[in-house]
Protein backbone atom coordinates (compact mmCIF):
# COMPACT_ATOMS: atom_id res chain seq x y z
CA UNK A 1 0.00 0.00 0.00
CA UNK A 2 1.45 3.74 -1.25
CA UNK A 3 1.58 6.34 1.88
CA UNK A 4 2.78 9.11 2.89
CA UNK A 5 5.13 9.82 5.78
CA UNK A 6 5.33 13.10 7.48
CA UNK A 7 8.47 11.93 9.14
CA UNK A 8 11.97 11.55 7.64
CA UNK A 9 14.55 9.11 8.83
CA UNK A 10 16.51 10.21 11.79
CA UNK A 11 19.24 12.56 10.66
CA UNK A 12 20.62 13.78 14.42
CA UNK A 13 20.91 12.13 18.04
CA UNK A 14 17.47 14.25 18.60
CA UNK A 15 15.90 11.95 16.20
CA UNK A 16 17.31 9.20 17.90
CA UNK A 17 16.07 10.03 21.11
CA UNK A 18 12.26 11.11 19.99
CA UNK A 19 12.30 7.17 19.15
CA UNK A 20 13.62 5.52 22.55
CA UNK A 21 17.12 4.30 19.96
CA UNK A 22 20.20 3.90 21.68
CA UNK A 23 22.07 2.86 18.29
CA UNK A 24 21.36 2.57 14.70
CA UNK A 25 21.98 -0.85 12.96
CA UNK A 26 22.89 1.19 9.63
CA UNK A 27 23.93 4.64 8.32
CA UNK A 28 24.00 5.57 5.02
CA UNK A 29 26.00 9.02 3.82
CA UNK A 30 25.14 10.69 0.79
CA UNK A 31 26.57 13.54 -1.29
CA UNK A 32 23.10 14.43 -1.96
CA UNK A 33 20.66 16.49 0.14
CA UNK A 34 18.40 14.47 2.23
CA UNK A 35 15.19 14.05 0.15
CA UNK A 36 12.97 11.33 1.13
CA UNK A 37 11.68 10.34 -2.25
CA UNK A 38 12.28 7.28 -4.45
CA UNK A 39 14.12 9.13 -7.04
CA UNK A 40 17.00 9.68 -4.80
CA UNK A 41 18.90 6.02 -3.85
CA UNK A 42 19.97 7.59 -0.60
CA UNK A 43 16.39 7.39 0.57
CA UNK A 44 15.48 4.64 -1.27
CA UNK A 45 17.82 2.47 0.14
CA UNK A 46 16.99 3.71 3.63
CA UNK A 47 12.98 2.71 3.64
CA UNK A 48 13.41 -0.54 1.89
CA UNK A 49 15.87 -1.56 4.83
CA UNK A 50 13.34 0.53 7.27
CA UNK A 51 10.81 -2.25 5.94
CA UNK A 52 12.69 -4.88 6.49
CA UNK A 53 12.79 -4.09 10.49
CA UNK A 54 16.51 -2.10 10.23
CA UNK A 55 16.87 1.37 12.53
CA UNK A 56 18.72 3.57 9.52
CA UNK A 57 19.98 6.77 9.68
CA UNK A 58 20.77 9.12 6.66
CA UNK A 59 23.97 11.94 7.35
CA UNK A 60 23.78 14.25 4.34
CA UNK A 61 26.49 16.30 2.89
CA UNK A 62 28.28 15.53 5.86
CA UNK A 63 31.73 18.19 5.85
CA UNK A 64 34.35 15.87 5.29
CA UNK A 65 37.36 17.96 6.62
CA UNK A 66 36.71 17.22 10.17
CA UNK A 67 35.13 13.87 11.37
CA UNK A 68 32.23 15.34 13.59
CA UNK A 69 29.41 15.03 11.35
CA UNK A 70 30.70 10.78 10.39
CA UNK A 71 30.52 10.66 14.13
CA UNK A 72 27.02 12.36 14.93
CA UNK A 73 24.60 9.39 14.75
CA UNK A 74 27.57 6.93 16.15
CA UNK A 75 28.71 3.56 15.12
CA UNK A 76 25.89 1.48 13.43
CA UNK A 77 25.65 -2.17 14.71
CA UNK A 78 25.78 -3.29 10.99
CA UNK A 79 27.55 -1.11 8.62
CA UNK A 80 27.95 2.31 6.95
CA UNK A 81 26.27 2.44 3.38
CA UNK A 82 28.29 4.96 1.58
CA UNK A 83 26.95 6.98 -2.09
CA UNK A 84 28.28 10.30 -3.60
CA UNK A 85 24.43 10.97 -4.55
CA UNK A 86 22.26 10.36 -7.58
CA UNK A 87 25.54 11.44 -9.68
CA UNK A 88 29.18 10.82 -9.77
CA UNK A 89 30.69 13.33 -7.67
CA UNK A 90 32.80 14.85 -10.67
CA UNK A 91 30.29 14.97 -12.82
CA UNK A 92 28.26 17.03 -10.43
CA UNK A 93 30.97 18.94 -9.42
CA UNK A 94 32.55 19.60 -13.22
CA UNK A 95 31.26 20.44 -16.48
CA UNK A 96 32.76 18.72 -19.68
CA UNK A 97 35.32 21.18 -19.64
CA UNK A 98 36.88 20.53 -16.48
CA UNK A 99 35.48 23.76 -15.17
CA UNK A 100 33.80 23.45 -11.51
CA UNK A 101 29.85 23.82 -11.66
CA UNK A 102 27.95 27.16 -10.82
CA UNK A 103 25.59 25.34 -9.13
CA UNK A 104 24.63 21.71 -7.47
CA UNK A 105 20.76 20.70 -7.43
CA UNK A 106 21.07 18.24 -5.83
CA UNK A 107 22.40 20.45 -2.67
CA UNK A 108 20.19 23.06 -0.38
CA UNK A 109 20.09 26.22 -2.18
CA UNK A 110 22.26 24.94 -4.71
CA UNK A 111 25.04 25.43 -3.26
CA UNK A 112 27.77 24.38 -4.76
CA UNK A 113 31.23 22.93 -2.55
CA UNK A 114 29.08 20.42 -0.10
CA UNK A 115 30.28 17.52 -1.66
CA UNK A 116 34.10 16.69 -2.48
CA UNK A 117 35.04 15.54 -5.77
CA UNK A 118 35.75 11.78 -5.56
CA UNK A 119 33.29 11.21 -2.50
CA UNK A 120 33.03 7.45 -1.76
CA UNK A 121 36.94 7.49 -1.67
CA UNK A 122 36.80 10.99 0.83
CA UNK A 123 33.62 9.87 3.22
CA UNK A 124 35.01 6.31 3.47
CA UNK A 125 38.18 7.25 4.32
CA UNK A 126 36.76 9.57 7.40
CA UNK A 127 34.15 7.09 8.40
CA UNK A 128 37.47 4.77 8.43
CA UNK A 129 39.36 7.34 11.12
CA UNK A 130 36.77 7.59 13.12
CA UNK A 131 35.52 4.21 13.24
CA UNK A 132 38.66 1.77 12.66
CA UNK A 133 36.78 -1.42 12.69
CA UNK A 134 33.60 -0.33 11.10
CA UNK A 135 31.78 -2.31 7.63
CA UNK A 136 32.06 0.17 4.94
CA UNK A 137 29.26 -0.26 1.78
CA UNK A 138 29.94 1.56 -1.48
CA UNK A 139 26.61 1.88 -3.55
CA UNK A 140 25.11 3.98 -5.92
CA UNK A 141 25.93 5.58 -9.63
CA UNK A 142 29.99 6.33 -8.98
CA UNK A 143 30.12 3.06 -7.04
CA UNK A 144 28.26 1.41 -10.29
CA UNK A 145 30.84 2.76 -12.87
CA UNK A 146 34.24 2.73 -10.75
CA UNK A 147 33.67 -0.73 -9.65
CA UNK A 148 36.41 -2.07 -11.81
CA UNK A 149 39.61 0.07 -13.58
CA UNK A 150 38.56 2.51 -15.42
CA UNK A 151 39.22 5.37 -17.63
CA UNK A 152 38.46 8.86 -15.62
CA UNK A 153 38.54 11.99 -18.01
CA UNK A 154 39.33 14.36 -15.01
CA UNK A 155 42.57 12.59 -14.36
CA UNK A 156 43.12 11.51 -17.76
CA UNK A 157 44.29 8.37 -16.85
CA UNK A 158 43.34 4.54 -16.04
CA UNK A 159 42.26 4.35 -12.30
CA UNK A 160 42.32 1.78 -9.56
CA UNK A 161 38.59 0.37 -8.52
CA UNK A 162 37.37 2.93 -6.26
CA UNK A 163 37.01 -0.18 -3.47
CA UNK A 164 40.40 -0.11 -3.07
CA UNK A 165 41.10 3.56 -2.60
CA UNK A 166 38.05 3.71 -0.84
CA UNK A 167 39.43 0.67 1.48
CA UNK A 168 35.68 -0.27 1.99
CA UNK A 169 34.42 -3.92 2.55
CA UNK A 170 32.19 -4.42 -0.37
CA UNK A 171 30.79 -2.72 -3.08
CA UNK A 172 27.02 -2.94 -4.35
CA UNK A 173 26.58 -2.15 -8.16
CA UNK A 174 23.18 -1.47 -10.26
CA UNK A 175 20.14 -1.24 -8.53
CA UNK A 176 21.22 -3.10 -5.03
CA UNK A 177 17.87 -3.42 -3.14
CA UNK A 178 18.07 -7.40 -2.74
CA UNK A 179 21.37 -7.43 -2.42
CA UNK A 180 21.65 -4.88 0.53
CA UNK A 181 18.80 -6.37 2.29
CA UNK A 182 20.48 -9.75 2.24
CA UNK A 183 23.82 -8.35 3.37
CA UNK A 184 22.54 -6.37 6.31
CA UNK A 185 20.99 -9.72 7.20
CA UNK A 186 23.59 -11.62 7.42
CA UNK A 187 25.75 -9.53 8.84
CA UNK A 188 22.32 -9.05 11.53
CA UNK A 189 23.11 -12.70 11.90
CA UNK A 190 27.03 -12.32 12.73
CA UNK A 191 28.68 -13.13 9.83
CA UNK A 192 31.78 -12.24 8.84
CA UNK A 193 32.24 -9.53 6.56
CA UNK A 194 35.49 -10.80 5.09
CA UNK A 195 33.35 -14.48 4.25
CA UNK A 196 30.30 -13.03 2.33
CA UNK A 197 31.55 -14.07 -0.74
CA UNK A 198 27.96 -14.95 -2.90
CA UNK A 199 25.85 -12.12 -3.17
CA UNK A 200 25.22 -10.87 -6.57
CA UNK A 201 25.55 -7.57 -7.52
CA UNK A 202 28.37 -7.28 -5.18
CA UNK A 203 32.31 -6.58 -5.39
CA UNK A 204 34.76 -7.71 -3.20
CA UNK A 205 38.61 -7.73 -2.73
CA UNK A 206 40.13 -10.92 -1.55
CA UNK A 207 43.94 -11.95 -1.46
CA UNK A 208 43.01 -14.93 -3.77
CA UNK A 209 40.20 -16.27 -5.79
CA UNK A 210 40.78 -20.18 -4.79
CA UNK A 211 37.29 -20.19 -3.40
CA UNK A 212 35.82 -19.26 -6.90
CA UNK A 213 34.80 -22.00 -9.54
CA UNK A 214 34.24 -20.13 -12.78
CA UNK A 215 35.35 -17.16 -13.67
CA UNK A 216 36.07 -14.80 -16.24
CA UNK A 217 39.59 -13.53 -15.65
CA UNK A 218 40.21 -9.60 -17.11
CA UNK A 219 43.55 -8.01 -17.76
CA UNK A 220 45.00 -6.54 -14.82
CA UNK A 221 44.81 -2.89 -13.31
CA UNK A 222 48.64 -2.55 -14.01
CA UNK A 223 47.91 -4.35 -17.63
CA UNK A 224 44.83 -1.75 -19.00
CA UNK A 225 46.93 1.54 -16.94
CA UNK A 226 50.15 0.78 -19.54
CA UNK A 227 47.91 -1.30 -22.72
CA UNK A 228 44.86 0.37 -24.82
CA UNK A 229 44.36 -3.41 -26.53
CA UNK A 230 44.27 -4.58 -23.07
CA UNK A 231 42.02 -2.60 -21.87
CA UNK A 232 39.62 -2.58 -24.48
CA UNK A 233 39.76 -6.31 -24.09
CA UNK A 234 38.50 -5.94 -20.05
CA UNK A 235 35.86 -3.76 -21.28
CA UNK A 236 34.73 -6.05 -23.75
CA UNK A 237 34.63 -8.83 -21.26
CA UNK A 238 32.91 -6.98 -19.09
CA UNK A 239 30.11 -6.16 -21.16
CA UNK A 240 29.82 -9.67 -22.21
CA UNK A 241 29.60 -10.40 -18.39
CA UNK A 242 26.13 -8.19 -17.84
CA UNK A 243 23.26 -10.29 -18.37
CA UNK A 244 22.19 -11.43 -15.01
CA UNK A 245 21.04 -14.96 -16.57
CA UNK A 246 24.50 -15.75 -18.15
CA UNK A 247 26.99 -13.82 -16.33
CA UNK A 248 30.44 -15.09 -14.86
CA UNK A 249 32.34 -13.77 -11.75
CA UNK A 250 34.79 -11.23 -13.36
CA UNK A 251 38.31 -11.31 -12.06
CA UNK A 252 40.78 -8.05 -11.96
CA UNK A 253 44.17 -8.10 -10.51
CA UNK A 254 45.35 -5.13 -8.64
CA UNK A 255 48.49 -5.73 -7.38
CA UNK A 256 49.05 -8.30 -4.92
CA UNK A 257 45.08 -8.06 -4.75
CA UNK A 258 42.24 -9.58 -6.90
CA UNK A 259 39.05 -7.45 -7.58
CA UNK A 260 36.02 -10.46 -7.54
CA UNK A 261 32.64 -8.91 -9.59
CA UNK A 262 30.03 -11.19 -8.80
CA UNK A 263 27.27 -11.37 -11.62
CA UNK A 264 24.36 -8.69 -11.68
CA UNK A 265 21.19 -9.40 -9.74
CA UNK A 266 17.89 -10.56 -11.18
CA UNK A 267 15.90 -8.06 -12.39
CA UNK A 268 12.89 -7.08 -10.19
CA UNK A 269 10.11 -8.55 -10.19
CA UNK A 270 6.87 -6.36 -10.54
CA UNK A 271 5.43 -6.96 -7.49
CA UNK A 272 8.63 -6.46 -5.75
CA UNK A 273 8.73 -2.93 -7.75
CA UNK A 274 5.57 -2.47 -6.48
CA UNK A 275 6.66 -2.73 -2.90
CA UNK A 276 9.39 -0.83 -3.30
CA UNK A 277 7.72 2.61 -4.36
CA UNK A 278 5.18 2.09 -2.26
CA UNK A 279 7.08 2.72 0.97
CA UNK A 280 6.61 5.19 3.13
CA UNK A 281 8.25 8.60 1.84
CA UNK A 282 7.60 11.72 2.71
CA UNK A 283 7.94 12.96 -0.50
CA UNK A 284 9.59 16.23 0.22
CA UNK A 285 13.04 17.56 1.09
CA UNK A 286 14.24 17.41 4.65
CA UNK A 287 12.55 20.57 6.65
CA UNK A 288 16.05 21.53 7.63
CA UNK A 289 16.90 22.96 4.07
CA UNK A 290 13.37 25.21 4.58
CA UNK A 291 16.49 28.45 5.31
CA UNK A 292 18.18 27.75 2.23
CA UNK A 293 14.80 27.66 0.06
CA UNK A 294 14.90 23.40 -0.38
CA UNK A 295 16.36 21.31 -3.06
CA UNK A 296 15.75 22.82 -6.51
CA UNK A 297 16.68 19.04 -8.11
CA UNK A 298 13.86 17.76 -6.04
CA UNK A 299 11.34 20.41 -7.61
CA UNK A 300 11.47 17.95 -10.87
CA UNK A 301 10.32 14.98 -9.83
CA UNK A 302 7.70 16.59 -7.04
CA UNK A 303 4.92 15.59 -8.68
CA UNK A 304 6.09 13.27 -11.51
CA UNK A 305 5.95 9.38 -11.11
CA UNK A 306 8.60 6.85 -11.72
CA UNK A 307 6.86 3.81 -13.86
CA UNK A 308 10.18 1.77 -14.87
CA UNK A 309 13.58 1.36 -14.49
CA UNK A 310 16.46 -0.07 -16.76
CA UNK A 311 16.77 0.91 -20.60
CA UNK A 312 16.49 -1.73 -23.46
CA UNK A 313 18.45 0.85 -25.68
CA UNK A 314 22.32 0.51 -24.57
CA UNK A 315 23.23 4.11 -26.06
CA UNK A 316 27.14 4.03 -26.57
CA UNK A 317 27.76 7.27 -24.26
CA UNK A 318 24.87 6.28 -21.48
CA UNK A 319 25.89 4.80 -18.22
CA UNK A 320 22.42 2.66 -17.73
CA UNK A 321 23.82 -0.41 -19.21
CA UNK A 322 26.31 -0.43 -16.56
CA UNK A 323 24.31 0.22 -13.91
CA UNK A 324 20.09 -0.23 -14.63
CA UNK A 325 21.12 -2.89 -17.13
CA UNK A 326 19.27 -3.83 -20.55
CA UNK A 327 16.03 -5.31 -18.85
CA UNK A 328 13.23 -3.71 -18.05
CA UNK A 329 11.02 -3.69 -15.33
CA UNK A 330 7.92 -2.10 -14.88
CA UNK A 331 5.69 -1.37 -11.97
CA UNK A 332 1.49 -2.42 -12.21
CA UNK A 333 -0.66 0.00 -13.46
CA UNK A 334 -2.57 -0.26 -9.58
CA UNK A 335 0.88 0.90 -8.23
CA UNK A 336 1.21 3.56 -10.23
CA UNK A 337 -2.05 4.77 -9.80
CA UNK A 338 -2.39 4.59 -6.31
CA UNK A 339 0.65 6.83 -6.45
CA UNK A 340 -1.14 9.14 -8.41
CA UNK A 341 -3.81 9.24 -6.38
CA UNK A 342 -1.85 10.22 -3.10
CA UNK A 343 0.13 13.03 -4.84
CA UNK A 344 -3.30 14.19 -6.07
CA UNK A 345 -4.31 14.60 -2.35
CA UNK A 346 -1.33 16.77 -1.27
CA UNK A 347 -2.28 20.27 -0.33
CA UNK A 348 0.07 21.47 -2.89
CA UNK A 349 -1.33 19.94 -5.58
CA UNK A 350 -2.27 21.95 -8.59
CA UNK A 351 -3.66 19.51 -10.45
CA UNK A 352 -0.88 18.24 -12.97
CA UNK A 353 1.10 15.18 -12.90
CA UNK A 354 4.17 16.09 -14.51
CA UNK A 355 5.53 13.09 -15.53
CA UNK A 356 4.97 9.61 -15.58
CA UNK A 357 8.46 7.96 -17.04
CA UNK A 358 11.94 6.35 -16.19
CA UNK A 359 14.99 6.51 -18.27
CA UNK A 360 12.94 6.46 -21.48
CA UNK A 361 8.93 7.17 -20.80
CA UNK A 362 7.98 5.32 -23.97
CA UNK A 363 9.40 1.78 -22.42
CA UNK A 364 6.92 0.91 -19.79
CA UNK A 365 5.85 -2.55 -19.68
CA UNK A 366 7.98 -2.54 -22.69
CA UNK A 367 8.38 -6.68 -22.78
CA UNK A 368 10.82 -9.79 -24.08
CA UNK A 369 10.00 -13.41 -23.32
CA UNK A 370 13.37 -14.08 -23.14
CA UNK A 371 13.71 -11.51 -20.63
CA UNK A 372 12.40 -13.58 -17.58
CA UNK A 373 14.41 -17.07 -18.36
CA UNK A 374 17.40 -16.02 -20.58
CA UNK A 375 17.86 -12.48 -20.30
CA UNK A 376 19.18 -10.13 -23.26
CA UNK A 377 20.67 -11.52 -26.82
CA UNK A 378 24.60 -10.63 -26.62
CA UNK A 379 24.61 -10.80 -30.27
CA UNK A 380 22.06 -7.67 -31.11
CA UNK A 381 20.45 -5.28 -29.84
CA UNK A 382 16.61 -5.13 -28.91
CA UNK A 383 16.22 -1.77 -30.99
CA UNK A 384 18.72 -1.11 -33.68
CA UNK A 385 18.96 -0.81 -36.09
CA UNK A 386 14.98 -1.27 -35.99
CA UNK A 387 12.92 -2.58 -33.04
CA UNK A 388 13.21 -6.27 -32.45
CA UNK A 389 10.14 -8.38 -33.00
CA UNK A 390 10.34 -10.06 -29.77
CA UNK A 391 9.86 -6.84 -28.55
CA UNK A 392 6.46 -5.67 -27.46
CA UNK A 393 6.16 -2.32 -26.33
CA UNK A 394 3.20 -1.26 -23.48
CA UNK A 395 1.43 1.26 -25.81
CA UNK A 396 -2.00 0.07 -24.93
CA UNK A 397 -1.25 -0.43 -21.04
CA UNK A 398 0.46 3.04 -21.29
CA UNK A 399 -2.45 4.86 -22.44
CA UNK A 400 -5.70 3.25 -20.30
CA UNK A 401 -3.02 3.72 -17.17
CA UNK A 402 -2.61 7.98 -18.42
CA UNK A 403 -6.42 7.49 -19.20
CA UNK A 404 -7.39 6.31 -15.34
CA UNK A 405 -4.86 8.61 -13.50
CA UNK A 406 -6.57 11.64 -15.75
CA UNK A 407 -10.22 10.63 -14.48
CA UNK A 408 -8.83 11.20 -10.44
CA UNK A 409 -10.93 13.63 -9.36
CA UNK A 410 -8.11 16.62 -8.53
CA UNK A 411 -6.12 15.62 -11.78
CA UNK A 412 -6.24 17.98 -14.38
CA UNK A 413 -3.16 17.00 -16.59
CA UNK A 414 -1.32 13.99 -17.12
CA UNK A 415 1.84 15.12 -19.40
CA UNK A 416 4.81 12.49 -20.01
CA UNK A 417 7.84 14.84 -19.40
CA UNK A 418 10.77 12.41 -19.43
CA UNK A 419 12.75 11.72 -22.89
CA UNK A 420 10.79 9.66 -25.66
CA UNK A 421 13.01 7.02 -28.16
CA UNK A 422 11.47 8.55 -31.02
CA UNK A 423 12.70 5.36 -33.23
CA UNK A 424 9.68 3.74 -31.18
CA UNK A 425 7.40 6.33 -32.51
CA UNK A 426 7.96 6.44 -35.97
CA UNK A 427 6.27 3.33 -37.59
CA UNK A 428 2.73 1.94 -37.64
CA UNK A 429 2.27 0.16 -34.53
CA UNK A 430 3.21 3.65 -32.72
CA UNK A 431 0.46 6.12 -34.48
CA UNK A 432 -2.50 5.67 -32.26
CA UNK A 433 0.32 5.90 -28.82
CA UNK A 434 1.70 8.96 -30.19
CA UNK A 435 -1.43 10.85 -31.57
CA UNK A 436 -2.81 10.12 -28.15
CA UNK A 437 0.48 11.92 -26.65
CA UNK A 438 0.49 14.85 -28.61
CA UNK A 439 -3.38 15.09 -27.87
CA UNK A 440 -3.40 14.82 -23.93
CA UNK A 441 -0.42 14.29 -22.55
CA UNK A 442 2.31 16.83 -23.93
CA UNK A 443 2.31 20.15 -22.10
CA UNK A 444 3.43 21.78 -25.01
CA UNK A 445 7.21 20.54 -25.61
CA UNK A 446 8.47 16.82 -26.92
CA UNK A 447 11.91 15.28 -25.61
CA UNK A 448 13.50 13.30 -27.52
CA UNK A 449 17.31 12.89 -28.89
CA UNK A 450 18.19 12.81 -32.44
CA UNK A 451 22.20 13.38 -30.91
CA UNK A 452 23.28 13.84 -34.62
CA UNK A 453 22.48 13.38 -38.18
CA UNK A 454 25.99 11.62 -39.28
CA UNK A 455 25.44 7.81 -39.52
CA UNK A 456 28.15 7.51 -39.46
CA UNK A 457 28.85 8.54 -35.52
CA UNK A 458 24.70 7.49 -35.25
CA UNK A 459 26.47 3.84 -35.85
CA UNK A 460 28.94 4.78 -32.82
CA UNK A 461 26.41 5.69 -30.24
CA UNK A 462 24.39 2.91 -31.33
CA UNK A 463 21.24 5.27 -32.12
CA UNK A 464 18.78 4.25 -35.73
CA UNK A 465 20.00 5.83 -38.73
CA UNK A 466 19.25 9.21 -39.44
CA UNK A 467 16.33 8.35 -41.83
CA UNK A 468 14.32 7.13 -38.92
CA UNK A 469 14.59 10.64 -37.36
CA UNK A 470 13.50 11.99 -40.44
CA UNK A 471 10.43 9.09 -40.22
CA UNK A 472 9.44 10.50 -37.17
CA UNK A 473 9.38 13.79 -38.24
CA UNK A 474 6.56 13.35 -40.74
CA UNK A 475 4.48 11.51 -38.52
CA UNK A 476 4.43 13.85 -36.35
CA UNK A 477 3.65 16.96 -39.03
CA UNK A 478 1.15 14.16 -39.97
CA UNK A 479 -0.68 14.22 -36.61
CA UNK A 480 0.23 17.84 -35.86
CA UNK A 481 -2.57 18.56 -38.99
CA UNK A 482 -4.74 16.26 -38.45
CA UNK A 483 -5.19 17.59 -34.77
CA UNK A 484 -4.87 20.85 -35.70
CA UNK A 485 -2.16 21.49 -32.97
CA UNK A 486 1.41 21.79 -32.23
CA UNK A 487 4.02 19.63 -30.67
CA UNK A 488 7.23 21.51 -30.63
CA UNK A 489 10.27 19.56 -30.18
CA UNK A 490 13.06 19.77 -27.70
CA UNK A 491 16.30 17.99 -29.37
CA UNK A 492 18.69 16.75 -27.94
CA UNK A 493 22.08 16.66 -29.29
CA UNK A 494 25.57 15.71 -28.87
CA UNK A 495 28.93 17.72 -29.65
CA UNK A 496 32.46 16.14 -29.71
CA UNK A 497 30.85 12.11 -29.57
CA UNK A 498 33.52 10.03 -30.28
CA UNK A 499 33.78 9.84 -34.63
CA UNK A 500 32.97 13.53 -35.07
CA UNK A 501 35.02 16.28 -36.09
CA UNK A 502 34.65 19.63 -37.05
CA UNK A 503 33.43 18.62 -40.56
CA UNK A 504 30.69 16.36 -38.88
CA UNK A 505 29.33 19.22 -36.57
CA UNK A 506 29.24 21.44 -39.89
CA UNK A 507 27.27 19.11 -41.35
CA UNK A 508 24.90 18.98 -37.98
CA UNK A 509 25.18 22.39 -38.71
CA UNK A 510 24.06 23.16 -42.05
CA UNK A 511 21.12 20.68 -41.62
CA UNK A 512 19.71 22.57 -38.55
CA UNK A 513 19.94 25.84 -40.41
CA UNK A 514 17.79 24.72 -43.15
CA UNK A 515 15.20 23.43 -41.08
CA UNK A 516 15.58 26.64 -38.53
CA UNK A 517 15.74 24.53 -35.62
CA UNK A 518 18.06 26.55 -32.95
CA UNK A 519 19.02 23.75 -30.25
CA UNK A 520 19.48 24.73 -26.48
CA UNK A 521 19.58 21.35 -25.54
CA UNK A 522 23.55 20.17 -26.62
CA UNK A 523 25.75 17.92 -23.94
CA UNK A 524 29.34 18.57 -24.42
CA UNK A 525 30.40 14.59 -24.67
CA UNK A 526 31.82 13.67 -21.43
CA UNK A 527 33.41 10.28 -20.99
CA UNK A 528 32.14 8.77 -18.51
CA UNK A 529 33.79 5.27 -16.45
CA UNK A 530 32.91 2.07 -17.95
CA UNK A 531 30.82 3.64 -20.60
CA UNK A 532 31.79 2.23 -24.21
CA UNK A 533 32.17 5.86 -25.74
CA UNK A 534 34.21 6.63 -22.90
CA UNK A 535 36.06 3.88 -23.51
CA UNK A 536 36.44 4.76 -27.40
CA UNK A 537 37.71 8.08 -26.45
CA UNK A 538 40.16 6.67 -24.35
CA UNK A 539 41.72 3.95 -26.37
CA UNK A 540 40.63 5.62 -30.18
CA UNK A 541 39.30 2.20 -31.05
CA UNK A 542 36.08 0.73 -31.00
CA UNK A 543 36.45 -2.82 -28.83
CA UNK A 544 33.75 -4.38 -30.27
CA UNK A 545 35.01 -3.46 -34.39
CA UNK A 546 38.66 -2.98 -33.80
CA UNK A 547 38.02 0.45 -36.09
CA UNK A 548 39.72 3.41 -35.37
CA UNK A 549 37.93 6.42 -34.16
CA UNK A 550 38.52 9.70 -33.61
CA UNK A 551 37.86 12.18 -30.68
CA UNK A 552 38.39 16.05 -29.97
CA UNK A 553 40.30 15.80 -27.25
CA UNK A 554 41.53 19.42 -27.25
CA UNK A 555 38.57 21.79 -25.14
CA UNK A 556 39.37 23.80 -28.40
CA UNK A 557 38.20 21.74 -30.89
CA UNK A 558 35.35 21.07 -28.55
CA UNK A 559 33.97 24.48 -28.33
CA UNK A 560 34.17 24.77 -32.19
CA UNK A 561 32.25 21.93 -32.23
CA UNK A 562 29.24 23.22 -29.51
CA UNK A 563 29.38 26.66 -31.49
CA UNK A 564 28.88 25.07 -35.08
CA UNK A 565 25.74 23.42 -33.44
CA UNK A 566 24.48 26.57 -31.75
CA UNK A 567 25.03 28.87 -34.75
CA UNK A 568 22.29 30.98 -34.08
CA UNK A 569 24.33 32.41 -30.72
CA UNK A 570 26.10 35.82 -31.84
CA UNK A 571 28.51 34.56 -29.04
CA UNK A 572 30.05 31.94 -31.62
CA UNK A 573 30.48 34.21 -34.20
CA UNK A 574 34.56 33.74 -33.90
CA UNK A 575 34.34 30.22 -32.97
CA UNK A 576 32.51 29.43 -35.99
CA UNK A 577 35.01 31.71 -38.56
CA UNK A 578 37.92 29.82 -37.02
CA UNK A 579 35.91 26.41 -38.13
CA UNK A 580 34.99 27.43 -41.26
CA UNK A 581 38.29 28.47 -42.00
CA UNK A 582 40.13 25.30 -40.85
CA UNK A 583 37.54 23.27 -42.76
CA UNK A 584 38.22 25.62 -45.80
CA UNK A 585 34.63 26.23 -45.96
CA UNK A 586 34.09 30.26 -45.29
CA UNK A 587 32.13 30.21 -48.45
CA UNK A 588 29.61 28.53 -46.05
CA UNK A 589 29.65 31.24 -43.37
CA UNK A 590 25.81 32.63 -44.95
CA UNK A 591 23.94 29.59 -44.44
CA UNK A 592 24.70 29.71 -40.41
CA UNK A 593 22.70 32.30 -39.69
Amino acid sequence: MITMNDGFLPISQEDLRRRGWNELDIIIISGDAYVDHPSYGAALIGRVLEAEGFRVGIIAQPDWRSLGDFKKLGRPKLFFGITSGNTDSMVANYTANKRPRKSDDYSPGSKIGLRPDRALIVYANRVRQAYKDTVIVLGGIEASLRRLAHYDYWDNEVRRSVLIDAKADILFYGMAENAMVTLAKRLNEKEDIKLINDIRGSVIVRKAPNFLKDYAVIPSFEEVKEDVLKFNAAFKEISCQMNPFKAKIVIQKHADRFIVQLPPTYPLKTEELDKIYGLNFSRNWHPVYKKAGGVKGFETVRFSIISHRGCCGNCSFCSLFMHQGRIVQSRSADSVLKEAKLLSEQKDFRGTITDIGGPTANLYKAHCANWEKEGFCGHKSCIVPGKCNSLRLGYEESLALYKKISELPKVKHVFIGSGLRYDLLAEDYAEKYLEKLCELHISGQMKVAPEHISDKILQIMNKPAHCVYERFLNRLEKINQKKHKKTFLVNYFISSHPGSGLKESLELALYLAKHKIHPEQIQDFMPLPMTLAGCIYYTGINPFTGGKVYSAKTFKERKMQRALIQYGNPKNRQLIREALKLLKAEHLASQLR
